[in-house]
């Protein structure tokens, strides 16, 4: 567990290679909608792969620049465990449901619509902490979830796939499970003592000097 709790990430950016092939060849075997909503998981790959590995250091980023922790910021608010917990063990499957379950069109725009939110919190609430106009996870947020997005409910509003009340629970879905699978978990498990940090390497990569210069002011 400790080796794929530091490179759940790396092993997800794997996976998306992985996919890439598998779609480039068995594409057919799944129905449009199916298609979309893998690209969308795929799409979250890449996010996390943003945020962690290239350019990574999303973790100093919101630890310090956002939650402004000088402490203990390599575990606190968000430590390595915790950071496993929410983007594998939580978003994982409600982005694999949401493909096995394709007539569930309101489950579909919920999941399309949770990538979209990225763009909120990377583009305005951490762009406006380290003062930049780019960090870790935004530019997968704007030039895959947000086409993804809007591509899914126009196919599905087009071919009159999705009611209006499957769009109205979709983005109550969505809003609810950005709660439940963000905020909630955070709020209820850091801790200062956590035994499970990051490492230093995934601490400070991006905008690691104006990270630094926040956590030493």
């Amino acid at each position: 567990m400790k080796f794929y709790r530091e490179n759940w990430y790396s092993i997800g950016g794997v996976l998306f290679v992985i996919l890439t092939f598998y779609m480039g060849l068995c594409e057919n075997n799944f129905s449009h909608v199916q298609v979309i909503l893998i690209y969308s998981f795929m799409a979250l790959l890449v996010h996390q792969f943003e945020e962690y590995v290239c350019p990574g250091g999303f973790p100093g980023i919101f630890n310090i620049a956002v939650n402004e922790e000088k402490q203990v910021p390599d575990r606190y608010p968000l430590n390595a465990n915790l950071s496993m917990i929410i983007n594998v063990f939580i978003a994982y499957p409600f982005y694999i449901i949401a493909i096995f379950f394709p007539n569930l069109f309101w489950l579909g725009i919920a999941q399309v619509l949770f990538g979209t939110y990225q763009i909120i919190i990377h583009g305005v609430v951490i762009n406006r902490k380290l003062k930049n106009i780019y960090n870790p996870g935004l530019a997968s947020a704007v030039f895959l979830h947000l086409p993804i997005a809007i591509y899914y409910c126009r196919y599905v509003s087009i071919n009159h796939l999705a009611s209006t009340g499957d769009f109205i629970i979709g983005v109550v879905v969505s809003i609810l499970f950005a709660l439940i699978s963000i905020a909630v978990p955070i709020r209820l498990l850091r801790n200062r003592n956590s035994k499970y940090p990051f490492i230093e390497s995934r601490m400070y990569r991006y905008a690691k000097e104006k990270v630094l210069k926040i956590k030493n002011s």
